[in-house]
């Protein structure tokens, strides 16, 4: 199911549940400032508070979601008491006759085996505990059964049962969401990987060879270019960080210069222009590199003369405007859509797709690489970077 598909039934159970349920239990007065009549006032109470529930349940169920989730999920039920279990022990306790806790886990054994509904008196000792009667609910995902929810109520209620039930279905929608951000998370760093991985070993193997080279001519030089090497391999395979800022990737990209010019010499003319301003913006880590060496393979290829690439990264109002451009062979426009279509093959364009595709699953199909070439007239390429966007930090 996708994370719409997903996110639409969250919206339909809470609105149902809203209507339902919220207006067969004791409500409390609607004041005279209150907008809207009562079922729109329950309704918007409902979402409201689930809305405040959703956040911590989307890191998955562990005991502080639990903790963070429980106090709001007990208000949307109207019960005394409501404890979050895993498979193994209870997570979280909230609201009243917390030595029920002890028992919960003898109780939802069967639950967890079977991932049916069950209800079960409590057999309380404490004739002043309100608690007598609960419903468990298995919380899954994927038809796995991650834990239970478990409602506690003076006597037995056929409409508790039931919005247990509701309710437990949205947190069910929150854990599989949370389940789509770890794939995603997981998906991101494969492509990552798939990066790394193509950074040549020809590349490495040609960069110690040029700076074995001056080893004996310029030992200075030599030394300057092992740190340049040392420095660039750190930042490439670094294992923290989703993302990384302008600043840093461009730090990179010219250590990476750096030993492409230590081969090359002067038959590759680079040009920077950056804008300091732009710097602290935030971007999907190892995104401008695969573009640039791009641009080096395409911009030496075949060429007797010297070649010329220009990077700028430019302040555009809201956004950062990035251009690498090479004065190179280029390519057919038609192999170019082939390419960014994913039918390149396992080793043509791997890092312009890479690239084009995770901009894309940041920031939209809005933000996806825009490419200008053709046979014997270089290549330009050009993204632009939201200079702020929700959840994309720099590491």
């Amino acid at each position: 199911m996708t994370g719409a598909g997903i996110a639409v039934i969250a919206v339909l159970t809470l609105l149902l549940f809203g209507t339902g349920f919220l207006l067969g239990r004791t409500a409390r007065p609607v004041r005279t400032s209150d907008v809207g009549t009562p079922v729109e006032h329950a309704t918007f109470e409902t979402l409201h508070t689930a809305s405040l529930a959703a956040p911590p349940l989307r890191a998955g169920l562990t005991e502080e979601s639990a903790r963070r989730s429980a106090r709001r999920l007990r208000s949307l039920l109207g019960t005394d008491a409501l404890c979050l279990t895993d498979r193994d022990r209870v997570l979280v306790w909230d609201g009243e006759g917390d030595h029920h806790g002890k028992d919960v886990m003898h109780h939802v054994q069967e639950l967890l085996a079977s991932g049916r509904d069950t209800a079960f008196h409590s057999d309380c000792g404490d004739l002043d505990c309100p608690l007598r009667w609960a419903v468990a609910v298995p919380l899954t995902v994927d038809h796995r059964v991650l834990g239970t929810l478990v409602a506690y109520a003076p006597r037995e209620s056929a409409v508790l049962a039931r919005a247990a039930g509701e309710v437990a279905r949205w947190v069910c929608v929150q854990l599989e969401l949370a389940e789509l951000d770890r794939s995603r998370t997981q998906l991101i760093e494969a492509e990552i990987k798939a990066l790394r991985a193509q950074i040549s070993p020809h590349f490495i193997f040609n960069s110690l060879a040029a700076i074995a080279s001056f080893v004996r001519t310029d030992p200075e030089q030599a030394r300057e270019l092992l740190l340049e090497f040392a420095d660039f391999t750190r930042y490439s395979f670094r294992r923290h960080g989703e993302f990384t800022t302008l600043a840093d990737e461009l730090h990179s990209i010219d250590q990476y210069l750096a030993l492409v010019r230590a081969r090359f010499g002067d038959r590759l003319s680079v040009t920077l222009q950056v804008a300091p301003e732009v710097l602290p913006v935030a971007l999907p880590f190892l995104c401008l590199q695969p573009l640039v060496e791009n641009a080096v393979k395409h911009g030496l290829e075949g060429a007797v003369t010297r070649s010329r690439i220009t990077i700028s990264a430019l302040d555009a109002g809201a956004e950062a405007e990035v251009v690498i451009e090479d004065d190179g062979i280029g390519m057919e426009p038609d192999r170019l859509r082939q390419i960014l279509r994913g039918e390149g093959g396992t080793s043509t364009g791997i890092g312009l797709l890479n690239v084009d595709e995770r901009l894309r699953q940041v920031y939209g199909d809005a933000y996806g690489l825009v490419i200008e070439t053709g046979v014997g007239a270089g290549m330009k390429i050009t993204l632009r970077l939201p200079k702020y966007r929700a959840g994309v930090h720099g590491s």
